[in-house]
């Protein structure tokens, strides 16, 4: 895959400027795949919890058509003002609205019916399961719920986690025993969750659900 010169300069661009928080976009691979997937769906609204520079919300909205829309919430001004000038530059400033404060408010501020059809968390992780619970209930049947980071470096298998990888633990946990979706852990870069909603009446595949310590569940 060749690379992308834009999606190259955010990269580097972000590790200039906030270098210890760098490794915080997603992984060029996954910016692939997050287009890839919106373009498969269809997808025409978008949710994104947590968008740091940028990276993941510009490869969400490059699989859009002219008329889909991105809602993508953060609580840092300073990140997002390069997210939106390379926006801007990749012409899809357009299709972007970012909203700054508190994720799980102004998830709860977003219609109740379900009319997602792709949303995506790469955020704080103790809040994970907060947004699971606002997102789930707001997709559309057959609509894609994706979550980033949830093999966290593999520490969600260490005995004794610290506080963020026991949280992502706990996510895991949580995503797997929920009866609304059926879900694939990808062991694509730091680990990436994707989960369909149920429309009402289906059931979920029979495939085997391995969780990070090698269990079939």
């Amino acid at each position: 895959m060749t690379p992308d010169p834009l999606l190259a300069e955010l990269i580097e661009r972000t590790h200039s400027a906030i270098p210890d928080q760098a490794h915080m976009s997603v992984a060029p691979e996954e910016g692939a795949l997050l287009t890839f997937l919106v373009r498969l769906l269809g997808a025409r609204r978008i949710v994104e919890v947590g968008t740091f520079t940028g990276y993941s919300s510009l490869c969400l909205a490059r699989g859009l058509p002219d008329d889909g829309s991105l809602i993508t919430f953060d609580v840092s001004a300073e990140w997002t003002g390069l997210a939106r000038e390379f926006w801007t530059r990749a012409g899809v400033a357009d299709r972007i609205e970012l909203r700054l404060g508190d994720a799980l408010e102004t998830l709860r501020a977003l219609p109740a019916e379900p009319h997602l059809d792709l949303a995506f968390i790469d955020a704080d992780k103790p809040g994970y399961i907060g947004y699971w619970e606002e997102l789930v209930p707001r997709l559309r049947p057959g609509g894609l719920l994706l979550v980033d980071n949830t093999l966290f470096s593999g520490q969600v298998i260490d005995p004794d986690p610290a506080p963020k990888p026991a949280a992502v633990r706990a996510f895991n946990e949580h995503a797997r025993r929920d009866e609304r979706v059926e879900l694939v852990m990808l062991p694509l870069a730091d680990g990436l969750t994707a989960a369909r909603r149920l429309a009402p009446g289906e059931s979920p595949s029979r495939a085997a659900w391995t969780d990070p310590a090698g269990e079939e569940r």
